[in-house]
Order: structure tokens, then sequence, then C-alpha cells
């Protein structure tokens, strides 16, 4: 068996030996989010001891590690009249202890000492994206955390040297939501990959693979395809900046004012005008914030087309090995038609007696709202009508 489990401590130390018996595995990866997995395995007293709160579970897949994180909820027990029982344990990889944590304006400050006279953010001014990413997670919960906040063995991986300069202020918002913010301009991914006994957090550059990870019938690595196609939320962010001016402006600043801003993304001229307010007070869109705030908008406010995929690891194409989350990929319609997409989930599923499948998502409902994915799903649309009309 290619897969085997090993458990941690929450400082990565290894504990008992490596779990057997296990009967069903399954592990979802994600990109830019948390992965989520499941195993059940018999309730025999020395498995019982390792599934503790705080220990982390670890995947091994051909000795490489696959997943690792914490055990999410370590025991879910069911017993009959014979036999031993079998629990099964929800973990997930280490990104889920980050996305555990709020972004402080003051991060060198405990929560009760934050500033209280005033509203206070934490901004990054034209700064790259993939330091505004690190710096997050590492004053939040890791090396330059305050101590109390930090995640044990966490540090940040190897700089990649990626992403443009953008501005971004965040308050006592979830941190993972703020990274994607920071991120999703320049498409960019970031993870947690344990080595040795460090867990390392990076950001990284998905890759342009459409002309060489292909799925498709033909090939046998495109298990099934589907799609759906709806009206825009919005068409038009009005986003309102500035603040409000009834209120009174800090002695020796000018007078409070709105700012409003107005992002359109276009697709009106497909549908109809649809309008959505956007409120940012206190900025004042002078380093495009109000901009930025109207464009991510946009991103889940586009036309709601998407195409969703499933694919199958086949000896020509690995992920893992050819292909990683966030890459871009070609799948092959059964209509002929070529679409590209981004790899969203990868799914290991294991038994021991069945051995291992990898299937993997390409696209997904809410990232798929580009305008050439909305186009090429009026086209599957409009040829599957054809295919109806001449049966």
């Amino acid at each position: 068996m290619a897969v085997q489990l090993l458990v941690t401590d929450r400082n990565l130390n290894f504990l008992g030996d490596p779990i057997t018996g296990w009967t069903t595995l399954s592990v979802d990866l994600n990109f830019n989010q948390p992965a989520s997995g499941s195993v059940t395995l018999p309730a025999y007293p020395a498995v019982m001891q390792l599934l503790q709160p705080g220990n982390r579970l670890v995947v091994l897949r051909d000795g490489e590690v696959w997943c690792a994180g914490p055990m999410e909820e370590p025991q879910n027990y069911t017993w009959a009249q014979d036999g031993v029982g079998t629990v099964t344990v929800a973990f997930s990889d280490d990104l889920s202890r980050i996305a555990g944590y709020l972004t402080y304006p003051e991060p060198a400050k405990t929560f009760a000492s934050q500033t209280t006279s005033s509203d206070v953010s934490r901004t990054f001014s034209a700064v790259n994206a993939e330091t505004v990413v690190r710096t997050l997670v590492s004053e939040n919960c890791g090396p330059g955390a305050l101590a109390g906040r930090r995640i044990e063995q966490l540090v940040l991986d190897d700089v990649a040297g990626i992403g443009s300069s953008i501005t971004l202020s965040t308050r006592f918002e979830a941190l993972l939501d703020a990274c994607r913010t920071a991120a999703v301009t320049d498409g960019l991914g970031f993870r947690t990959r344990q080595v040795g006994d460090q867990i390392r957090f990076g950001v990284y550059a998905p890759v342009d693979l459409t002309s060489t990870a292909r799925f498709s019938a033909d090939l046998g690595n495109l298990r099934s395809v589907s799609f759906t196609m709806a009206a825009p939320l919005a068409t038009s962010e009005l986003v309102m900046g500035g603040n409000d001016p009834a209120d009174e402006a800090p002695e020796g600043d000018p007078p409070n004012q709105r700012v409003y801003v107005e992002v359109v993304s276009g697709a009106a001229a497909d549908w109809y005008r649809v309008e959505k307010l956007i409120e940012e007070s206190g900025k004042d869109n002078s380093a495009g914030e109000l901009t930025q705030a109207g464009t991510l908008a946009l991103g889940t406010d586009n036309p709601q087309a998407s195409l969703a995929t499933v694919t199958v690891d086949t000896e020509d194409l690995k992920a893992g090995r050819d292909y990683g989350l966030g890459d871009r990929v070609t799948v092959v319609l059964p209509t002929g038609l070529e679409v590209t997409d981004l790899v969203q989930t990868i799914r290991l599923e294991a038994t021991p007696d069945e051995g291992e499948l990898v299937t993997t998502v390409v696209g997904d409902s809410d990232k798929t709202t580009t305008t050439a994915t909305v186009r090429t799903v009026r086209d599957l649309a409009r040829r599957l009508g054809r295919l109806e009309a001449r049966g």
C-alpha cells in the first residue's frame, strides 16, 4: 500500500507506530482553503490513545507527505455488540490552524491592549502581494506573532519573489480571507507543508499547463462534466468610501466627505444592469482601495457560469507530479469544445483492498465567472440544445 498514516503531537513529534487496520481514507486538498479528510479504523486501545485533542495526522503517499494537520474530530466512535468498534477521524492540513486567526490591527499588542480611541487598521500601501500574505501570517500566528498566538513549529517558507504591488487594509478579519484578498489580483496560491519538524507556510504562483495537462474522454482521464449558467448578481459595483459629512472630523483635518467609485464589469451588454452598493467607510481611493474592492466584488458577482469537471489520475498525468492546486489545465468536453480552468481540489481515496484513487476537480462555481468561461458555457448549452433537437 502506497498510503501510510502517522500521528504527531502539536510539536511534530511522532507518536506510536504507523496506524494499521484502517478501512477507508479520503482527503481533499483545496486551493487556498484548508484540506478536509477522514479515515475510519478499528478502535483498538493503542489507536484510541493516539487520537487525542491537539494531535495531528500525517498522510504519506509513496513516502512523501500528502497531507498533514490537526485532527479536528479525533474520535467519532461506534460500537456494536461484537468486536472492538470503529472510530472515524476528521482531520485537515495545517492551513486550518491559520484559518482560526483574525488580523489584529496592531499585531504587536494583545487584544486587550488594542487602541480604543480610534479604529486602527493594519494597512499595507503599495506593497508586494507575496510580502503582504507572508507578513499577515507571520505577525498574527507565525514567528513574528505574540508568543501566545504563535502556532507551534510554524515558519515562513522561502521567498518566491512573485506578485505585484497592492494596497490592503484589514481589521479583525478572518486571516485567510485577508490572505485571499491579497493573493487574488495575481492569482497567487498559498499553502502549508510539513518538512522535517517544521510547518512551512509559503506563497506560490500557479502554472499555466494548458498545453501539457489535458483531460478528455479519449485520454481516459475525464470522469464527469457538469455546468450551470445564471445571470450576474451585479454588473455595477457602487463603492462608497470616505466618512459621513455629518460626523465631526478630527481637529486639524478637513471636513468629512463621501467618496464614490463605480466599477463596471461590462456584463450588462449581454444581460442587463444590476447595481450593488459596497460600503468601504474610511477609505478614500487615494491608493485605489475602493477600485480594488469593486473589482474583487465583481469576481463573485459576474455572470454565474460554472464548469465543473472530475478527472482521474493516469500514468501519463498525475496530480502532485504533473500539476498542482491552482494550476490552469485544459478539459476537452465530449462535444469537442476545449475549456481551460483552475485545479480547485485534488482528492485522494484509498482502501487497503482496492488501493488508491486520485481525482481532480477542475473549475468551481465560485471561481469560473470570467467572460471567456461564460461564453464557453453558453456555446456548450447551444450545442447540447442542437443535439437535443436532433434527437
